[in-house]
């Protein structure tokens, strides 16, 4: 017998308490929605499908406390509410995490390499950010304003000379700027896309986040977000 989407919808919601209840840690009589003002404090997931699941939770309500047989339910969701649903919940139980989508090979940089090198491997690879280190050593995030704001401090000097120019001069430009934060593997990706727009509420402009096991400079780079790289996620 082919499941009703009212069926679906009251499994699914069932699943999402359940999951919200792990998260928030209690097993006390909550309403499902003050489980999600408890749930929204700790998961990026709940605070941006907020209003979803409140809109979910009158659904729901209205399924259950004005049904008057088991046969008959009073509303039946359209399917692409229950697919959203259910979609919904399966993000929950298991997020996206950065690593899943933006791990691979990172290109990384001495500061003792030349500007020209870096200028190369941006015409070749199409790279705006370049992770510079003294041997294992995280030094910093070289970006296209720290290699501009460089170049117009030098564009009087007489030396001025590309060739000639290291990371390590260039680095210097970008010491005064919150241009990056380092993240661990398993954060999801949609707190990641929180950290750059609290960035931006603060003023601010983060140009990357650079993904470690751990989430420690000290950890091996394993990939790189960016806002742009950002844009995939709905």
């Amino acid at each position: 017998m082919e499941l009703r989407n009212s069926d679906r919808f009251i499994t699914s919601y069932n699943r999402l308490d359940k999951i919200m209840r792990e998260m928030v840690g209690t097993q006390e009589h909550l309403s499902f929605f003050r489980l999600i003002d408890f749930a929204k404090k700790k998961n990026a997931i709940i605070r941006r499908y907020e209003a979803d699941l409140r809109e979910y939770g009158d659904l729901r309500n209205a399924i259950v406390h004005h049904r008057t047989t088991m046969e008959y339910a009073i509303a039946e969701p359209h399917e692409e509410v229950v697919a959203r649903m259910e979609e919904l919940e399966g993000a929950l139980s298991k997020p996206i995490t950065v690593a899943q989508m933006f791990s691979g090979n990172v290109t990384t940089f001495q500061e003792t390499d030349s500007l020209i090198y870096a200028l190369k491997i941006i015409k070749d690879k199409k790279y705006n950010q370049f992770p510079v280190y003294s041997d294992d050593k995280f030094k910093g995030l070289i970006t296209p304003v720290g290699i501009t704001m460089w170049m117009a401090s030098e564009a009087e000097s007489e030396n001025f000379s590309r060739k000639k120019a290291t990371l390590g001069e260039i680095l210097k430009h970008e010491s005064n700027r919150e241009n990056h934060r380092f993240v661990e593997a398993d954060m999801s990706v949609y707190e990641a896309l929180e950290i750059f727009k609290s960035a931006i509420g603060r003023g601010k402009r983060l140009e990357a986040l650079l993904i470690t096991k751990n989430g420690k400079l000290s950890n091996q780079l394993i990939g790189i977000v960016t806002p742009m790289s950002m844009m995939k996620i709905q």
